[in-house]
């Protein structure tokens, strides 16, 4: 498939895959194309940002092609709120994320009813999140009340075939950022992905051996330094890069949650960071 993903507000990354860096808080989404199948990786923070995404896949691929698969990083705002504006297709998060997603309600006391720490931290913290860093509440509440939950949830690694030999991985990465964070790997240039085990992780590469595209989510971030919430899991964070960077390999392009896309190098800093910073090996 030949087109110009730049010329649609794209940044293509290799055959097939591509991110759009959204404005406010600089997300990533993230688009692999096969010819049977298109993934979506986050739908950015409001069903309005996830409408305009929606519009720009079909803009970009034409033939009334459209996202049929979803993979949301982690349950954070302003990478799964967009979600409702893709009915129909398949959403797919790490395990536990779900149960997150499905309580409802939208108000800084959360729903009404729930006692579960978890639940309510999912719930009530996605919109007060939104609230407090100038998003606008009343599309927010609206977001948070339409919002769709996976239907698939991920333990390990999950292939998704998308299609004339391009296949996505889904990996259940963390916990780090959260307790749920899903990278997306993408193999080298036929998108023909052949797994083997490296040190009890599992490497992705193309037939050829060609690097792979890794969606971080925000396990990575390179415009600012990552973010670690009351939902974070830091003494397993510097981990979950271990795996990330066992997984794409040495010269994968690695695509963070926020910022410019960076290399293995970067992870092995940000990793050796964190480490520092949590007092962790």
């Amino acid at each position: 498939m030949d087109v110009c993903w730049e010329e649609h507000g794209w940044e293509r990354l290799a055959p097939g895959v591509g991110r759009r860096r959204l404005p406010g808080w600089d997300a990533t989404a993230g688009l692999v194309v096969g010819t049977d199948a298109v993934l979506l990786y986050d739908t950015g923070s409001t069903v309005r940002e996830g409408a305009e995404l929606a519009a720009g896949v079909r803009a970009l691929l034409g033939g009334g092609r459209h996202v049929t698969h979803i993979a949301l990083s982690h349950p954070h705002f302003d990478h799964v709120l967009g979600t409702a504006a893709f009915p129909g297709a398949e959403v797919y998060g790490a395990v536990g994320m779900a149960r997150l997603l499905t309580a409802g309600g939208s108000g800084p006391s959360g729903p009404s009813g729930l006692s579960d720490p978890a639940v309510m931290s999912g719930m009530s913290g996605l919109f007060e999140e939104a609230v407090r860093l100038g998003a606008d509440a009343e599309e927010t509440a609206r977001a948070v009340d339409g919002l769709v939950a996976p239907r698939h949830e991920v333990s390990g690694l999950l292939t998704l075939e998308l299609g004339g030999g391009r296949r996505a991985v889904l990996v259940n990465a963390g916990p780090g950022h959260t307790a749920h964070d899903l990278a997306v790997l993408v193999a080298g240039a036929s998108g023909a992905a052949g797994a083997a085990e490296v040190s009890g992780a599992t490497r992705v590469a193309g037939a050829s051996g060609a690097a792979s595209v890794v969606f971080c989510g925000d396990l990575v971030e390179e415009s600012g330094e990552p973010q670690a919430g009351p939902d974070a899991v830091p003494g397993r964070w510097p981990a979950a890069l271990d795996r990330l960077l066992t997984l794409g390999g040495e010269d994968a392009v690695y695509v963070p949650g926020h910022g410019a896309v960076v290399d293995a190098a970067f992870v092995r800093a940000q990793r050796d960071a964190l480490a520092a910073r949590f007092g962790v090996s």
